[in-house]
Parts: C-alpha cells; sequence; structure tokens
C-alpha cells in the first residue's frame, strides 16, 4: 500500500545556508576559523602575549597556534614585535571596526536628520555612502507625494551620475579625486549625463565653490536631486544626504532654497558622528 506522504513533517531548509547542509549551525562551522577567530579574540584581550602563553590560553600546539598567528599577520589583523616577542592586534582589525562604526553611525545618526529634511522640503531625503566608483543608498524617507523618487536599500549608483556621488568627488583631496576620474567608466544614461571627464571636473568646480551638488537629470530622466557630502573623523567625504523629486517640483528657484537645507543636513550628520569639515571652503554653508 502507498504511504500517505502528506502527513510526513519536511524539515523547512534556511535561506541563509546551501542545500544539504546540517541545520545545526555547530556542525557547518569551520574548525580552523572558529580557532583563528578565537586567537584574534585572545590576543585583543590582552596587552600583548607570548607564543607560549597564546599555546597555553588557547590549548591549542604552539605549532598550530605559530601557523594560525602568522596566517593572520600576513592579512595586517595580527601584529608582531620582534623587540619584545609579543603578538599583538593588528591594524587591519581596527579599519573592519572602525568600517562597522562608521556605517552604523551613519545610518542610525543619519536617520532622523533625513525625516526631518523631509519633512522640511516636501520631498524624498536620501543617505548613501561611498563604495569604490559608486554610492550606495543605505537609508531613505520617502514624501507623501504621489510622484517620487524611490530607492531601495542597497541601491549602487555611478559617482558621475549621482547627486551624492558628484558631492563625494567634488570634496575629495586633489590627487585620489584624479585617480578616482581616471578610472570611472562615464556611463551614459540620460542626454544630461557627463560624459566627458572634462565636463564632470567643472561641474565638480562649481559644487566645491556652492557647497551642494545638482543632479539634473543625469541619472533619470524627469528627477532632480540636490546633495551634499557627509565627512568622517578625518575629514574625508564619505557618504552624503539628498533630496530627489521630479523636475516639476524640484524647479531651479527651488534647488536654490533646498540646497542650504541639504548643507545643513549634512553638517549635522557629519558633527554627530564625530567628522569635521577639510577646510573652510569645504564647510557645508549653514542654512
Amino acid at each position: 500500500m502507498a504511504k500517505n506522504l502528506s502527513n510526513i513533517p519536511t524539515e523547512k531548509r534556511s535561506r541563509g545556508r546551501p542545500r544539504g547542509s546540517s541545520a545545526m549551525p555547530a556542525a557547518a562551522s569551520v574548525q580552523s576559523l572558529d580557532r583563528a577567530v578565537a586567537l584574534m579574540k585572545l590576543v585583543a584581550a590582552g596587552s600583548g602575549l607570548s607564543l607560549t602563553e597564546i599555546s597555553q590560553q588557547s590549548g591549542l600546539a604552539a605549532s598550530t597556534a605559530y601557523r594560525m598567528l602568522t596566517t593572520l599577520q600576513a592579512h595586517g589583523m595580527l601584529e608582531f614585535s620582534e623587540a619584545d616577542q609579543l603578538w599583538f592586534i593588528g591594524i587591519e582589525t581596527f579599519r573592519l571596526g572602525a568600517a562597522f562604526l562608521r556605517r552604523r553611525k551613519l545610518a542610525e545618526q543619519g536617520r532622523a536628520i533625513i525625516q526631518e529634511l523631509m519633512m522640511l522640503s516636501g520631498e524624498t531625503a536620501n543617505l548613501a555612502v561611498a563604495d569604490e566608483d559608486c554610492v550606495v543608498f543605505v537609508s531613505q524617507v520617502e514624501t507623501h507625494e504621489a510622484i517620487r523618487a524611490f530607492f531601495r536599500p542597497g541601491t549602487r549608483s555611478p559617482m558621475h551620475a549621482s547627486g551624492i556621488g558628484k558631492a563625494i568627488l567634488a570634496f575629495m583631496e586633489p590627487r585620489p579625486r584624479e585617480a578616482m576620474l581616471e578610472r570611472l567608466t562615464l556611463e551614459v544614461f540620460t542626454a544630461k549625463t557627463h560624459a566627458t571627464r572634462a565636463s564632470l571636473a567643472a561641474d565638480l568646480g562649481g559644487i566645491r565653490a556652492r557647497g551642494f551638488s545638482v543632479d539634473d537629470e543625469e541619472r533619470n530622466l524627469g528627477m532632480r536631486c540636490v546633495a551634499a557630502p557627509v565627512f568622517n573623523e578625518f575629514g574625508e567625504a564619505v557618504g552624503g544626504v539628498s533630496i530627489s523629486g521630479p523636475t516639476v517640483r524640484v524647479t531651479d528657484a527651488k534647488v536654490a532654497v533646498l540646497g542650504p537645507r541639504v548643507n545643513a543636513a549634512a553638517r549635522a550628520l557629519t558633527l554627530a558622528m564625530g567628522g569635521h569639515f577639510p577646510d573652510a571652503s569645504a564647510e557645508p554653508r549653514r542654512a
């Protein structure tokens, strides 16, 4: 007799695991990776540990511990002091932690700021961060208007065709900016997209002079964006805030009003993050 399979429970596979993997997280762990992470935590908790101390505290053979330590050292995660013969946490761990902290602070601090910006402007407000030659939108507060801009979190936009991207480029130091301009592929999206480095460079000069950028239908026809950069503790433009809306509402006259408001929002977020402006000319003007 055929069995009725409809009542037999089946295991629901998590979308975060590959097919055939165990439901037990411990069973799916990589032992060598677990040990490496444990070693990093051990070294980070101390103020300099010898190989003997690390071996004893981790329970690993000295030879095994040494191989892991040197591998982590090669990636900058750990450092070894020849003078003291001690192991310390490496600079790369600081960079990773700083990246997390920067992203977390930007998203958390920025949310309230772009909410206020949306209320003041009546248009959709956005928050994005730099990622190589693009910007990535991490937060958005939509206007209540029927016709409005929409960027799903995680959406990427090329630097040269983005209000926030151009604001970041404009306030970069000259050498990094020139290097970035050389790397950029100037993909054309509309008749208004910058198709040459000369036209883009000229626009960046104007952005720096007035303190905010305008994406005038350069990415999407019928849409305008006004943006200003957000600076980190080193005075580097790492992201930005913007408002976006249809050209029928975001007119030239309204851009002149919105520019200082976006600058004020960028300034507030920079200060909330503990950032500072690279020089007096780069500081967004007060509204």
